[in-house]
């Protein structure tokens, strides 16, 4: 956390439950817009991997081959 959001959580900390539970509610709703965005996100690339399949029978490639690629570079971190 940045001094500056501690600094506004020491702070809202200080105000009575009324006012805490508004500016949580606030809080909570403006992480649900991007959410949404999120899951479009999520949506589109869905498709477009499902297009590219359907496009490119043959090119599918073996979920284990693609499990160890993916094993080998998350590990070479």
């Amino acid at each position: 956390m940045t001094r500056g959001a501690h600094q506004v959580l020491e702070e809202a900390l200080q105000l009575d439950a009324h006012d805490r539970a508004k500016i949580a509610a606030e809080l909570l709703a403006s992480l649900d817009e991007h959410e949404d965005e999120v899951h479009a996100a999520w949506a589109a690339e869905i498709a477009r991997r499902a297009a590219d399949v359907e496009a490119n029978p043959d090119a599918e490639e073996d979920w284990r081959a693609a499990l160890s690629e993916i094993e080998r570079e998350v590990l070479s971190r």
